[in-house]
Formats: C-alpha cells, sequence, structure tokens
C-alpha cells in the first residue's frame, strides 16, 4: 500500500517534465542587447548587437517623441533611415523568429549629426569664388574647403561661424571643388555638401576688326583666354547694337549701317559669368546711298541728274544704263552729272558714293523712259463676227499700248502692254478704223500714228424652225442678216455628222439615221471670214423599229412577245389582232405578255416604238398563228391484257397531237396518224398509276405542254384482266372496251 502514492507521484513527474519540453519548444528567442548606437549621416543611427540563437530577423525601432520608424534588419549592424537631422532618438530592438518574436530590448539613446549646408556658389571676379549657405540647424561653426577639381594646387580651407566665405587669388576660368559641413556644440561635424564652381575668365586680348564693305560686316578676331566657353563680339553706334556670340575665337556682325562709326569689344564667358569688356576698337563703315535722286530731260536728248550730300561720303559716282547694255558713268565730288539720250529707250540711273572704306550700298535704281514712238505694220491676225486680234512690233520706250476701232459713233478700246490686242463686243459684218497708240508712264504717245480699216466676219444666223416629213428628210428655216453670205447647216451626233448648204433662208437634209439625237447650227461664210455658230437646236429623229421580234406561246392564252432593246425608245405598245379581237401591252422593257389569246386563230403583229419626247415609229412585223387548242375528253380505255387507247375530243380546227403516259415503270408515248383522235399504247404494265397529257405539237415539232394532266390508275385483275380507274378531279370514268 505504501508503494502507491510513490507510483502516482513518479507519474505526475513525468507529466511536467514533458509540458516543460513542449512550452519550452514553442517559446520566442531571446531579447538582443544593443551594443551601441550611433549617427553618421543626418537622416539615419546604426544599431550594434550580439546575435541571438535561433533569431532569423530583427525589428529596429527609433523614438524622438513625435514620430516613430521600424526597420526590419538581417543581421548586425542594422541602420534606421528616414529620420530627422540633429534630433535625439530612443531606439530599441527585438528579435524575431518561427516562434514570434522577443520583447523590447533595453533602450539606447543616439542622435543623429547635422545637416550638410545648402550651398550657393558664384565667382564675381576671374580669381575669386563667393560661397554662401543658410543657417543649419544646431550648428555653431561651418568649415569649408576649395581645390582645384583636376586635383592640382594645394586646398584651401576656411573655418566660420558666419554663413558666407569668399576664396580670393585664384586661377581664372579654373574648375574648383567646393566642400563644406557644419558641426554642432560637441565639435561633432556633420554631414558635408561638394559642389563645383569655375571662376569666370579674364577679358579677350589682341582685338583685330575687319570690314567687309559689300555685305556691310565686320569680321573681328581675339586670343583666346583661359577658361572661356564662349565669346560675345559687340559693335555699338549712336544708333544700333549688334552683336555675334561664338565658341571660337572670331566671329561676324552683319547687318551694319551705313554712314556709322561703332565701338567693338569682346566679352568672354563661362557657367561663372562674363568677364569685363576688352578694349575697345573704332570701326567707319562705308558712306551711305546718295538719296533725293532727281533726273530731267531739258532740253530732249539730254538728261540731268543731281542728289544730296551724304556723311563720309568723299566722292561720288553716277552711273547711267540704257536698256541695250551700254552703261555711262562720270566722277564727280559735286552732287550733280549730265547725261546724252536718245527717244524711245528706258535709261536705269544709279548714285555711289565712296570714301576710304569703300563703296556705299546700292541705293534706289531710277528708270527713266524717253517718248516712244508709234507703233508700225499693224496686222490683223484673226477677224471674227465680234472680235479683231491684231499683233505688231514692239515699239522702242513703249510700256503699254491703246488700240481704238471707231466705227460711227461707236468706239472700243483696249489697253495691254503686249504688242498685240483682241478688240472684243464689235458689230458684226461691220467696217471698223483701228489704231494703234503707244504709251510711257512719264510721256505721253504720239498722236501721229496712222491707221488702217477692218471689217468683221458675217453675223450669225438665227434657226427659226425645223421639221421633218415622212420620209425622214429634215428642212431647217434661219433668219439671214448678211449680204452674199453662204449659210451651211450642220447636224451632228453619235451617229454621224450631216451637212447642208444655201444662199438662201432654208435648206434641207435627208438620210439622218432613226433614233439619233442631232444638234443643229447654221454659219454664215463671206470673203471676210466665218460667223460664230448659231445657236444649237436639238433635233431628234424617230426611234429604230426593234428588229428579230420573238413570239413564244406561255399558256393556251398566253403568248410572250420579245425583242432587242433599242436605247432611244423609252416605252413600246404591242399588239396582237384578229378578227375576233385584239390584245394591247405597253411596256418599257423589251418583252410583254399578252393575255386572252384565242389558240388556234391567225393573228396581226405590230409594234410602236416610243421615245422620251414622244416620237413615235409603227413597226409592222408577220402574222402569228396561234397554237392549237388543248383536246378535251381526254379518257384511256383498255385493249386487251396489256393495252391502253387514249382518246380525245378536238375543240377547233385540226392540229396533231402527242400522247405522254407518264408511271414509276416507265414513261410510254404514241402519236396517231392525222386526223385522228385517239391513240393506242401496247405493252403498258398493269397496277400503277398513270399521268396523262396530250399536247399539241406545233409546225416546228415542238411539243406545248402547256395542256392539262390527268391521273389514271391501271390495275390488274387476276394475271390478265385490269380495270382503267379515273383518279383526277374529274367526274369522267373509264371503263373496259
Amino acid at each position: 500500500m505504501a508503494r502507491e502514492p510513490e507510483r502516482g507521484l513518479s507519474l505526475i513527474g513525468f507529466v511536467l517534465v514533458c509540458l516543460k519540453t513542449v512550452v519550452s519548444a514553442k517559446t520566442a528567442p531571446e531579447t538582443p542587447t544593443i551594443d551601441q548606437a550611433y549617427s553618421k549621416i543626418s537622416n539615419s543611427i546604426t544599431v550594434e548587437w550580439a546575435t541571438v540563437p535561433g533569431a532569423t530577423s530583427y525589428l529596429l525601432r527609433a523614438e524622438d517623441g513625435d514620430t516613430v520608424i521600424e526597420t526590419m534588419v538581417a543581421s548586425s549592424p542594422g541602420t534606421v533611415t528616414g529620420l530627422k537631422a540633429a534630433t535625439l532618438y530612443q531606439i530599441t530592438i527585438r528579435s524575431i523568429s518561427a516562434t514570434g518574436r522577443s520583447q523590447a530590448s533595453p533602450p539606447k539613446q543616439a542622435k543623429t549629426v547635422l545637416a550638410a549646408p545648402i550651398l550657393e556658389v558664384s565667382s564675381p571676379s576671374p580669381d575669386s569664388i563667393l560661397v554662401q549657405w543658410e543657417a543649419v540647424y544646431m550648428a555653431i561653426g561651418f568649415s569649408v574647403s576649395i581645390m582645384q577639381a583636376n586635383g592640382l594646387g594645394k586646398i584651401w580651407k576656411e573655418n566660420t561661424t558666419n554663413t558666407s566665405l569668399t576664396f580670393s587669388n585664384l586661377n581664372a576660368g579654373t574648375l574648383y571643388t567646393i566642400k563644406a559641413y557644419a558641426w554642432n556644440a560637441k565639435g561633432i561635424p556633420g554631414d558635408d555638401s561638394t559642389c563645383n564652381q569655375r571662376t569666370s575668365p579674364h577679358a579677350p586680348a589682341n582685338i583685330q576688326v575687319s570690314f567687309d564693305s559689300g555685305a556691310l560686316k565686320a569680321s573681328i578676331s581675339w586670343t583666346p583666354t583661359e577658361g572661356a566657353f564662349n565669346y560675345t563680339a559687340m559693335a555699338l553706334s549712336d544708333s544700333s547694337e549688334l552683336s555675334c556670340s561664338t565658341t571660337v575665337s572670331s566671329c561676324s556682325i552683319s547687318s551694319l549701317q551705313c554712314g556709322a562709326e561703332y565701338l567693338i569689344s569682346v566679352l568672354a564667358s563661362n557657367n561663372a559669368g562674363f568677364s569685363k569688356s576688352s578694349s575697345t576698337q573704332s570701326l567707319k563703315t562705308v558712306a551711305c546711298a546718295p538719296g533725293r535722286v532727281t533726273i530731267q530731260e531739258d532740253p530732249p536728248g539730254h538728261l540731268s541728274v543731281a542728289w544730296s550730300n551724304v556723311d563720309l561720303g568723299d566722292y561720288y559716282v553716277a552711273f547711267v544704263k540704257s536698256d541695250d547694255g551700254l552703261e555711262v558713268h562720270c566722277n564727280t565730288s559735286l552732287t550733280q552729272c549730265n547725261f546724252l539720250s536718245e527717244c524711245g529707250f528706258t535709261y536705269f540711273i544709279s548714285v555711289f558714293a565712296y570714301n576710304k572704306a569703300g563703296q556705299s550700298p546700292l541705293g534706289d535704281v531710277f528708270n527713266y523712259t524717253t517718248a516712244p514712238c508709234c507703233p508700225s505694220d499693224i496686222n490683223p491676225v484673226l477677224v471674227s463676227s465680234d472680235r479683231v486680234e491684231i499683233i505688231w512690233s514692239p515699239v522702242r520706250g513703249a510700256e503699254f499700248y491703246e488700240t481704238k476701232a471707231i466705227a460711227g459713233y461707236s468706239v472700243v478700246e483696249c489697253n495691254d502692254t503686249a504688242p498685240a490686242c483682241t478688240l472684243s463686243a464689235l458689230e458684226c459684218d461691220t467696217k471698223y478704223n483701228v489704231t494703234v497708240y503707244s504709251f510711257s508712264e512719264v510721256q505721253s504717245s504720239n498722236m501721229s500714228c496712222t491707221s488702217r480699216f477692218i471689217t468683221t466676219a458675217p453675223c450669225s444666223p438665227e434657226i427659226k424652225n425645223i421639221s421633218m416629213d415622212a420620209f425622214s428628210t429634215i428642212n431647217v428655216r434661219w433668219q439671214a442678216t448678211n449680204d452674199d453670205a453662204i449659210y451651211t447647216v450642220t447636224a451632228q451626233g453619235e451617229r454621224g455628222l450631216y451637212r447642208c448648204s444655201s444662199k438662201g433662208e432654208a435648206c434641207t437634209m435627208g438620210g439622218l439615221p432613226c433614233g439619233s439625237v442631232f444638234s443643229v447650227t447654221a454659219v454664215a461664210e463671206t470673203e471676210i471670214g466665218r460667223s460664230l455658230p448659231s445657236y444649237s437646236v436639238p433635233l431628234e429623229t424617230v426611234p429604230c423599229c426593234p428588229a428579230g421580234l420573238t413570239i413564244t406561246q406561255v399558256t393556251q392564252s398566253v403568248i410572250n412577245v420579245s425583242w432587242t432593246f433599242d436605247t432611244v425608245a423609252q416605252t413600246y405598245v404591242t399588239v396582237l389582232e384578229s378578227h375576233i379581237g385584239q390584245s394591247k401591252c405597253h411596256t418599257h422593257q423589251s418583252h410583254c405578255l399578252l393575255g386572252c389569246i384565242t389558240c388556234g386563230i391567225n393573228y396581226t403583229v405590230a409594234l410602236k416604238a416610243i421615245s422620251a419626247s414622244g416620237l413615235t415609229s409603227d413597226c409592222t412585223y408577220q402574222t402569228y398563228f396561234s397554237s392549237a387548242c388543248c383536246p378535251l375528253g381526254v379518257k384511256l380505255y383498255r385493249l386487251g391484257s396489256n393495252g391502253i387507247r387514249i382518246h380525245w375530243q378536238v375543240s377547233r380546227g385540226s392540229a396533231n397531237y402527242s400522247t405522254d403516259l407518264y408511271g414509276s415503270k416507265g414513261i410510254f408515248t404514241c402519236a396517231p396518224r392525222a386526223g385522228l383522235s385517239f391513240c393506242d399504247v401496247t405493252e403498258i404494265p398493269c397496277g400503277d398509276v398513270y399521268t396523262v397529257m396530250v399536247s399539241p405539237v406545233a409546225e416546228t415539232g415542238l411539243k406545248l405542254a402547256f395542256c392539262p394532266k390527268k391521273i389514271y390508275s391501271v390495275t390488274c385483275s387476276g394475271s390478265t384482266l385490269g380495270v382503267v380507274i379515273y383518279r383526277g378531279k374529274s367526274n369522267d370514268t373509264a371503263s373496259p372496251r
């Protein structure tokens, strides 16, 4: 009994040991301990700690009282970023494994370093650089250093509590690297800032200027200066300021003004700014072209050219060139020259001023035209009813011409610069007195020019009437207004050209094709020429009768009439007429169905073709004999054991017939002798249903298939005896014969 409690206690102990093992397997990792936390960059703090067994990652946490920033890292050291500069943070760390995360470590404080100063640099002179920045939070001092960007030369370093610093005694046009940082009260430096700045260049030296008088352009060159990226050459005068920019040591300034004095200087520049201006050079341009040029011809044959005096002009040259290429000039220190001239010439006059710089620019070129002579050899090249075209040889000195035609109180004029004129709106069949005058803008015409008489062509006739007789002969009448004129009438269409002529007021023409449209005009002709055509009058001939008329029997009482289509005709009327009546059809197509046709009757066929304007052609064709009538009373009778007789009645007239029996076992056909109304079919199988049709046969041998069909049943009784039974809609019955 004493051992029972002991065994119970042992069991309880074993269970506790197992539970402890299970709980230990699922506990979170150990809490890490921060060894140190420090800041080397103003926006981050780096943390170092001992590795925790089983931890897969770590969670860093930074708090400043206002914000909390967490960062997951894999191992030590780890860095928390996104922090504020010069700010005290409380740092904790947790270890993380698959079973969970540990408690936060004991906190450790760390402060971020100062922010880097934001630099603004410039080069106020070729040997200095000015560095400026804004105040940095928590900073009590700044350190600024400068050295050449290529690493050559020494390093200048200055400490200051101000927010600006100037480095002097630098090399002009040289690129420098500037670095600056701030420190706090403990002397701990913050982030640094780095930037590059080039010093401005020296002014260019050895300025050389050359002048192109023809182009009014100055070419400027100089000695390159160290560190200059660009150069700007400037030309200054009392009234203008011009410049050119380049990356090399020369450039050109164009569009200089004549008669002006310029001061030339050159500036060098780089990204630091401009140098001081170089020493200036003086440039005097050519004189301007003389103005207020006046030209006078007094007396005739003598030209006097005068002009105004100009600044910087030492002497003048006047050039006079005639339109035949001859040129003369005079050289004078005065403001006037005299030249000889000839009538009928145009002279081009220009005046130049000269000085040491060269010739002035070309000023206005003046032209002066002496009085022109009268045109001669006036020749008409075209004479029509209301128009005359005239040409003549060009006249020296003439700028435009005036042509005048006079007939009684009627005056027609035209002006043109060409030696030709078209006088229009003239009266037909009229004599005109024609004169051609020549003019220039500054001189009037010679009014003694001779004239000549020109008669216009005859007047156009007016077509009064066009008629057509029963034989398609065309008669054209017009109104004649000319004496001794021959009139020609023309009818033109797609199918030919037809003419007739007469000295009177009418003519006829025949042979015009049917179904055609013509345009009819009339022309009068005399020794002078031909008149303009009259207004055209349309002419339409009657439509042509269709060819190839075909008649097809559709049913016993309906036929189809078709013909060759004629595009001129718009509608057709077809008429079939016999002693017992008439059938008519009106259509715009090339065929027509006519009903109420009586079988076995002779018909007369007629056709009318009607055009869109109502012209009609009566066309007659051969007679037509309608098809024979379908037979009546079709019956079948037994002939022995394997024969059938088909019997019918002829309704009207005489005709040949053909009989067809259609069954599942074959098709059986028979044709009676002429004059008979029955037909026998032998060797026909019994026990079948037959469709029977008796059809008239046309004279061409064509079997007409529009007659009604009947259905009969041929039965078998025993082996040889059969009964014919009618199965159609008719009440007729069939019985053996």
